[in-house]
């Protein structure tokens, strides 16, 4: 039995985009013609609900992910983010997120996020080639981001962040040295570089299947990873999960809370939460989200996750982040049991493979990735799954 406890984070879904990229298999819709206002008034009872069946304490962290939050309208974004203090009560240091586009943050829109509470952006850049971000379907341009941080600056966000990708179809490690020596120059907090996962029912996965989407080789691929990690390092950000590096203080706290496997709220079409050892996934076409909040939870699922999964999960996402597992968290998670009775012959073969390494304190010992093992990690990770004892 592992030890519950009320989330203290909150994700909510905003599932509209002004057009769909290649590579998303996000719960998204292109904005024209959706009904924007009566989602909004569907959020709004699903957070009512929500609060009343698990009342909630104090809030650390709010991410507003989408989709691309910033389509709303000032006058929206307004009402949203009121209808957010309204019924969470945030935390005087609270980090609050909201996901953009470059293009779609002109300085009216900025100013109602930064007076609704928001106070930190992450920009989904991915690229600063244009002929790259044409190939992957982003309607923005290298322009569009420096005239958006320019906008959020100067109505008072500091606290931002973009995203790049890597092993983009016809991407080369120059085109990524470039796009990272152009994103270090912007001299932000914090950056993540994910590399691209070819998902079904996508536009790539589609010319993937017929042979038609010129993806880097393997070896390539490494190569941009191994050239991003160093040129962060030498930039002097600490590379601290294994697709983010920020400067001290910048990390992400709300993804953090995923990645030490704690509760979250999730609201939205298509959101997932976990809390009390339930999972939930909630309806994502957004007609039926909206008739299903108007009398209910719209919830598509909600299952229980067992305390042998909920072991696994949290040595599979906890690994993720570079300051490694604690056996103390293992156990304060599950009621004192020992992370080394759990999962003793599986850290013992990665120890021994080199993949992970093991640091003993004086009132604690914790496991990490090795370098090796940070290239390797879901061959790490994949070893927790039905690996026990």
């Amino acid at each position: 039995m592992s030890v519950l406890q009320l989330p203290r984070a909150l994700y909510i879904h905003i599932p509209f985009c002004t057009n769909k990229c290649h590579y998303c298999d996000f719960t998204s819709y292109v904005l024209k013609g959706q009904p924007v206002d009566q989602y909004l008034d569907a959020l709004e009872q699903e957070m009512q609900r929500t609060v009343s069946e698990l009342p909630p304490k104090l809030i650390d962290t709010v991410f507003v992910g989408g989709g691309t939050p910033t389509v709303l309208t000032p006058t929206q974004m307004e009402r949203f983010l009121k209808a957010v203090r309204t019924y969470f009560p945030l935390a005087d240091d609270v980090e609050f997120t909201m996901e953009a586009n470059p293009g779609t943050t002109d300085i009216d829109k900025l100013a109602a996020m930064k007076a609704g509470g928001a106070n930190r952006i992450s920009f989904g850049v991915q690229s600063f080639d244009n002929g790259l971000l044409e190939t992957i379907g982003r309607i923005h341009s290298a322009d569009d981001v420096y005239r958006s941080l320019e906008n959020a600056r100067s109505v008072g966000f500091s606290n931002l962040s973009i995203d790049l990708m890597f092993g983009l179809p016809g991407q080369t490690v120059q085109h990524l040295a470039d796009s990272v020596n152009r994103a270090m120059a912007l001299e932000l907090p914090h950056y993540s570089i994910y590399s691209l996962k070819v998902e079904e029912n996508t536009l790539f996965h589609k010319l993937y299947e017929r042979n038609e989407l010129p993806l880097p080789p393997e070896e390539e691929e490494f190569n941009m990873f191994i050239l991003l990690m160093e040129m962060l390092k030498s930039n002097g950000y600490a590379h601290y999960e294994i697709s983010n590096f920020a400067k001290p203080g910048y990390e992400s706290r709300h993804n953090s809370t995923y990645w030490r496997n704690e509760p979250y709220y999730g609201l939205g079409a298509g959101a997932h939460g976990y809390a009390n050892r339930m999972r939930h996934v909630n309806l994502k076409g957004i007609t039926p989200y909206i008739e299903a909040a108007a009398h209910k939870l719209p919830r598509l699922e909600t299952f229980e996750v067992s305390v042998d999964e909920a072991m696994e999960d949290l040595m599979m996402v906890g690994l993720r982040l570079l300051e490694g597992v604690p056996a103390s968290r293992f156990s304060d998670q599950f009621e004192g049991q020992l992370l080394e009775n759990k999962f003793g012959k599986v850290i013992h073969k990665l120890l021994c493979e080199g993949l992970l390494e093991m640091e003993k304190t004086e009132k604690d010992t914790i496991y990490r990735l090795t370098d090796k093992g940070v290239l390797l990690g879901n061959e790490v990770f994949g070893a927790f799954i039905d690996h026990t004892g």
